[in-house]
């Protein structure tokens, strides 16, 4: 056989593999050995050429997001919003595979791997062969993955129909490979991304709500509706407690700032209070100190979340507004109630007198600042049964037009 190389000969190439040879094809990491991933004999030839063990799934290359619905079952919402951030791009994701898809290639799983290449010749070529392409990286087994025509040649000249001279691939390590299959999902294969960038895309694509209000109006209901609609709540309250526990770096820094309120690695409560109490510029320096590390940690359980299969969030603060934590969001709810309800609320759930019940609603921003600052407002003022119907509508409205 004698090994035909090509340059822009897209037509040509794409005949190549709709008569079931091997094709050499450049993408931006590493170049591939590709043949008609429909085709059995000629994905049998793939594994035959590389001296792949039988035992290891194939990937197709494919044109684009409109490949998942041939191939694939079940494609969640969370694969649409990778590809539409990473294709084409160094991203692999696995999903349930159709029928169609032969045993060879799926080594007998029951899962394919997508992959859309960021190289332009190769994107005509999938596009003019209307085929999706099985194609592993273009050298044997165990040996370093070729980056130039060249080293395929220096590989498999005479073994293979042809190479697609693409010049040298920009990259050079393979593509991530993430499965989507089930959940939580899984990073198979760590490569040109990092799972950390993979997960920060799903997040991009989960519904994130910020709840924020008054004390006593009634914001445990609303977190109680988006729980039961399978949100993660992230109480930054709880987030800003634990990390004064926990976060040591964060603890010297208030150190630094406040001498005397770390003692042998143990925040002092009340000799913070005392360094910031009336002092709005101590206030600030704090605060300047505490909520990057609350909006760090935050982003950390968004990342768990969202590889876990979550699709819908809500970050709970009183402090929402002003912290960072609201640009997290992508809407705010202000929950908000009538004065003498909230002083009810807080009496009945915390115990407190009257008097000490308005001293803590007074503490606090009013009603109007909340309103001012959110997106969207939830009035408390009815039965807890019917206020729990009324965020339910509206947080659906939310997700539905997320």
């Amino acid at each position: 056989m004698k090994t035909t190389v090509f340059t822009d000969q897209v037509s040509a190439c794409a005949e190549v593999l709709q008569r079931g040879g091997l094709l050499a094809v450049p993408t931006e990491t590493v170049y591939g050995l590709a043949a008609n991933g429909l085709d059995a004999a000629a994905v049998e030839e793939i594994y035959e050429v590389k001296g792949r063990p039988s035992v290891k799934p194939l990937s197709l290359m494919v044109p684009g997001p409109e490949a998942m619905e041939l191939y694939c079952l079940d494609v969640p919402k969370q694969a649409r919003v990778l590809a539409e951030k990473f294709w084409p791009g160094p991203l692999t994701i696995v999903l349930k595979a159709k029928d169609n898809i032969p045993s060879i290639v799926r080594a007998g799983g029951d899962t394919i791997g997508l992959r859309c290449p960021d190289h332009p010749l190769t994107l005509s070529v999938l596009r003019q062969s209307a085929l999706p392409l099985a194609a592993p990286s273009a050298n044997p087994s165990g040996q370093p993955s070729p980056k130039t025509a060249q080293e395929v040649l220096a590989y498999f000249d005479g073994r293979i129909d042809a190479v697609l001279d693409g010049g040298a691939c920009g990259i050079g390590t393979e593509s991530t490979i993430i499965s989507l299959a089930d959940a939580p999902f899984r990073i198979l294969r760590r490569g040109a991304l990092s799972e950390e960038t993979v997960a920060d895309a799903l997040v991009d694509g989960m519904t994130i709500f910020g709840i924020t209000g008054g004390s006593g109006s009634g914001k445990t209901t609303a977190l109680h509706v988006l729980r039961d609609l399978g949100a993660l709540v992230v109480d930054a309250d709880a987030v800003y407690h634990e990390l004064l526990k926990s976060d040591r770096s964060l603890l010297e820094a208030i150190e630094e700032r406040f001498p005397g309120t770390v003692k042998n690695g143990v925040l002092d409560r009340k000799n913070l209070s005392e360094a910031v109490f009336g002092d709005s510029e101590a206030l600030a320096d704090l605060n300047r100190l505490t909520h990057p590390a609350v909006i760090k940690e935050t982003k950390f359980r968004l990342r768990e979340h969202a590889m876990n299969g979550g699709s819908l969030a809500a970050i709970d603060a009183i402090g929402l507004i002003g912290s960072g934590l609201d640009r997290l969001c992508d809407r705010t709810f202000a929950v908000v109630a009538d004065r003498e309800a909230r002083l009810r609320r807080i009496m009945t759930r915390d115990g407190l007198t009257r008097e000490r019940a308005e001293a803590r609603i007074a503490a606090q921003k009013p009603d109007e600042f909340f309103v001012s600052h959110c997106s969207d407002v939830l009035h408390n003022d009815s039965s807890e049964a019917t206020f729990y119907e009324l965020c339910k509508k509206q947080f659906m409205e939310g997700i539905h037009h997320g």
